[in-house]
């Protein structure tokens, strides 16, 4: 392996048949204080530098190239030899390193490097690392290691069986950052962990995607490529949260799911949520995407019941958030092929890489479900602005930062978020998909079993629409992501939290994470639909099961029978009625509380909910009254028996427009409504009636809890005349 750039034969380099001896060699910083060659005995002589021979020497082979000038001028490595079909520019390489056109041509020359360095596409991985192997040589390879699990399987027992050394260049793995994180949450600076999650917003052009014809392919001529957002341009986000959620080798992965979506003309994803579930029971949620107005810096956050903490890769910089403040600190970051030249040096395998390859089973777990994925759906033009000209183009996703930020905060995928562009989910509506009002889709239930835990999964409705299409409820917002549409929902069952995120608590006097959150399972579904298809009604079966509990295994804490109805009510007006009765699952009552109860001056919310979407010039207002200030914790009484709330809701968006809620409680049995209203318009918009508003509400088996609601959706901003002759005309068709 002596060749010259030009193909003729040189003189062997001193070291190029010298083996590596770990015992004996020296770091720079001492190579000075030795006597000279001639004065110093043969055993204390320093070992020569490892012969490094570098595939692929474009692209980033050329930061490589960089890398290996400053390892060559501090005599850490020898330069042997470069394999690139386009050779390095003249002067860009020593007259005394080789040239080939490929690893297989340098290898033949003989003798094999000590250490080959990989920055070859995607598919050529495996089979030059199996070669190098062969030759007995340690490898770097370039990320994604392989381009399928077989494939890393494959070369792991090769390089298990040689006794030699791989690392991928997974550079962020490298970070200082990365043990300093580990210490904080060893120490319980952040609190108990409750998940991890990964966001990258980048932008790549059309440009990008022609400087080779691997590029955004999931396969080339019939060969596995697994191109995409998570296997590639944003891989290190990946594998560095899986390094941060404790998942390394294959084995630590319990599952792996995946939502992938494309706005760019390519086969890959471009935009795509994989969510990560470690055998540890640790949750990874990575959202990701190349189609962002602007780029930014990608981030790994490790969310604590006492703070979290933010790790921006690229920069090494680690911004720690508690209750006491924030810090940011930047740390430094260790070169991969200098450690895998130290790990050499110690002769322990494996031991001292940051990045080894069996470390990265967890990463192949990620990459094979993407490559056995069915192949991403593409975005559609109407949800997708293009910017720039030529092969600086680029599209941009809708509103895309925000949903990233959501399905970070929410653990969900787009799809769960029921992003207009993404995938229907299956399964989850029950025997009626959808609430309809004379053939138009009006609301459609969910089961909730997709939710987080600490979101308290519950059934729900949301995209609750008016009759001309305006969306008037949220789920999963990123501001409180444990409200879900419209249904039920309370903090407090006998010390159990059936609201979602943290919990107030008396002693405390704040909110704060535990680990009380429940889940409400469906049982049963009944459903039918009016005989003039006006409308329909739904009756669902219910299990309020506490932490951990199952509906066939847990012991329950309440049963519930829910009811919904629908009709029309006019050309541009339905209604949706809501009826539950909640009855101890055991032999005793049941205390239903809030914080309100709990001792938070008005925060008495619990029973219904509805959470609304972002609502322009809103406005909330009884017969009586208006204003936030002024309806919240009032009374609905006989003068004052609704809560209109009524604007622009979802302003500027397609599924946006003018429209108006009319709240109608109603007495479910023989006692009248007393529940206070729960009213938020300046923080968030939501309303409620309050089960609890200062005093904990009772569920017994001979006075079950019951109530009921009506909610009169409309188009349109309606006067108090108009809302007053719709509870007219609905009294009269009742």
């Amino acid at each position: 392996m002596t060749r010259t750039s030009s193909g003729a034969s040189a003189p062997a380099s001193p070291h190029s048949d010298t083996a590596l001896s770990p015992d004996t060699s020296l770091r720079p910083d001492t190579i000075g204080a030795l006597a000279s060659p001639a004065d110093t005995p043969a055993a204390v002589l320093p070992a020569a530098a490892p012969r490094v021979a570098l595939v692929g020497a474009h692209g980033y082979g050329a930061r490589h190239l960089e890398n290996l000038a400053r390892l060559t001028a501090l005599n850490l490595v020898d330069l042997v030899a470069v394999a690139d079909p386009r050779p390095p520019a003249e002067g860009v390489l020593a007259a005394d390193v080789a040239t080939f056109s490929s690893l297989a041509e340098l290898l033949a020359a003989g003798p094999a490097p000590d250490v080959v360095i990989l920055a070859t596409p995607i598919q050529t991985h495996a089979p030059l690392a199996l070669a190098a192997l062969a030759a007995g040589a340690d490898v770097y390879v370039e990320k994604p290691p392989m381009a399928s699990l077989a494939q890393f399987d494959d070369v792991l027992a090769a390089a298990e069986e040689a006794g030699r050394l791989v690392q991928v260049g997974f550079q962020s793995l490298g970070s200082q950052a990365l043990p300093a994180l580990d210490q904080l949450v060893a120490d319980g600076e952040i609190g108990d962990v409750r998940g991890v999650s990964a966001v990258g917003t980048w932008v790549r052009t059309t440009g990008y995607f022609k400087r080779s014809r691997w590029a955004g392919k999931r396969s080339l001529d019939g060969t596995d490529v697994v191109d995409g957002v998570a296997t590639n341009a944003l891989a290190h986000a990946v594998a560095t949260g899986l390094r941060i959620a404790g998942a390394a080798r294959a084995a630590d992965v319990a599952s792996v799911e995946t939502d992938l979506y494309r706005a760019h003309a390519t086969e890959s994803d471009d935009t795509s949520v994989i969510r990560v579930r470690t055998a540890a029971g640790t949750v990874l949620l990575c959202a990701l995407t190349l189609c962002a107005d602007e780029q930014a810096a990608p981030s790994v956050t490790i969310h604590g019941s006492k703070g979290q903490a933010e790790f921006f890769y690229t920069e090494d910089r680690l911004t720690v958030s508690t209750p006491d403040g924030e810090r940011t600190q930047t740390f430094g970051r260790t070169d991969l092929l200098e450690n895998l030249l130290a790990a050499r040096r110690s002769r322990t395998r494996d031991a001292g890489l940051l990045s080894p390859l069996a470390g990265n089973g967890a990463f192949m777990r990620v990459l094979e479900a993407i490559r056995t994925a069915e192949p991403p759906r593409g975005i559609g033009a109407e949800h997708v602005t293009w910017k720039g000209d030529g092969d600086d183009a680029h599209p941009v996703v809708h509103g895309i930062g925000r949903l990233v930020r959501r399905a970070a905060a929410a653990q969900a995928t787009f799809a769960e978020l029921g992003t207009p562009w993404a995938a229907e989910l299956p399964g989850t509506a029950g025997p009626l998909p959808a609430f309809t009002v004379n053939g138009r889709v009006v609301a459609r239930p969910a089961d909730g079993s997709r939710i987080r835990p600490t979101s308290s999964p519950r059934p729900y409705l949301h995209r609750v629409s008016t009759l001309a299409g305006t969306v008037v409820t949220d789920h999963m917002p990123e501001d409180h992501v444990w409200h879900l549409g419209v249904g039920v929902a309370i903090q407090d069952v006998d010390g159990v939290n059936f609201w979602g995120g943290r919990t107030y608590t008396r002693n405390a006097g704040a909110y704060v994470w535990r680990k009380d959150h429940g889940r409400i399972a469906t049982l049963a579904v009944e459903a039918g639909e009016s005989a003039d298809k006006s409308g329909g009604w739904r009756t669902e079966t219910l299990s309020w099961l506490p932490e951990g509990g199952s509906a066939e295994s847990g012991a329950p804490l309440l049963n519930e029978r829910r009811n919904w109805s629908w009709a029309a009510v006019g050309s541009s007006t339905w209604r949706l009625t809501l009826d539950f009765e909640l009855t101890p699952a055991g032999p005793d009552p049941v205390a239903l509380g809030s914080p309100g109860s709990n001792g938070r001056p008005e925060g008495g919310y619990g029973g219904f909910f509805w959470r609304l979407p972002a609502v322009a010039e809103a406005r909330v207002r009884t017969s009586i009254a208006e204003g936030e200030d002024a309806v919240h914790g009032a009374l609905p009484r006989p003068e004052a028996p609704w809560l209109a709330w009524s604007g622009n809701f979802r302003k500027g968006e397609p599924d946006g427009g003018p429209a108006t809620l009319v709240f109608l409680p109603q007495a479910a049995g023989p006692a009248p409504v007393n529940d206070p209203w729960f009213v938020r318009v300046a923080g968030y918009p939501g309303v409620g009636l309050s089960l609890a508003w200062e005093h904990a509400a009772t569920a017994r088996h001979d006075n079950p809890l019951r109530r009921r609601v009506t909610v009169l959706v409309a188009d349109g901003l309606l006067s108090t005349p108009d809302i007053e002759q719709l509870i007219t005309t609905l009294g009269e068709a009742a």
